[in-house]
C-alpha cells in the first residue's frame, strides 16, 4: 500500500508540475483570452491515458505500479479529464451507451452547477 501511495505522490507531482509549465507555455504564447493551456492538457491527457490503458490492456507485469504511478499520478495531476474521458469510453465499449450519455452530460453540468455554487458560497460568505 505504502508503495502505492508514493507511486501516486511521485506521478502527481511530475503531472502538476507539467501541468503549470504547460500553461504558463500556452499563456505566453497564445495570451489569456482563451483557456488553451486547460483545452491542451485535456486532449494531450485524453490521449496519454488512451495509450496507455491500451498498453496496459495487454500485460499484466508491472500493471498495477505503473496504472497508479502513471495513470492515477502524473495523468491525474496533469488533468483530471482524462480519467473522465477514459470512464465515459469503458462505458461506450460495454455497449452502455445511455449510461455514457448520462455520466457525460450529468459530469459537465454538474460540475459547472458545482463549482457555480462554490463561486456564489464564497462571494456570499465573504461579503
Amino acid at each position: 500500500m505504502l508503495k502505492t501511495v508514493l507511486l501516486v505522490a511521485l506521478g502527481g507531482a511530475i503531472g502538476s508540475v507539467a501541468r503549470y509549465l504547460f500553461n504558463v507555455a500556452t499563456m505566453r504564447l497564445a495570451g489569456p483570452d482563451f483557456p488553451w493551456g486547460t483545452l491542451g492538457v485535456n486532449i494531450i491527457g485524453s490521449l496519454l491515458i488512451g495509450v496507455i490503458a491500451g498498453l496496459l490492456a495487454f500485460t499484466t507485469e508491472w500493471a498495477q505500479d505503473v496504472r497508479a504511478f502513471a495513470v492515477i499520478g502524473i495523468l491525474g495531476g496533469f488533468t483530471t479529464f482524462s480519467a473522465f474521458s477514459l470512464d465515459a469510453m469503458l462505458l461506450w465499449e460495454k455497449g452502455a451507451l445511455l449510461q455514457m450519455g448520462l455520466y457525460v452530460v450529468s459530469s459537465v453540468v454538474f460540475s459547472i452547477v458545482a463549482t457555480c455554487g462554490g463561486l456564489y458560497l464564497v462571494k456570499v460568505f465573504s461579503a
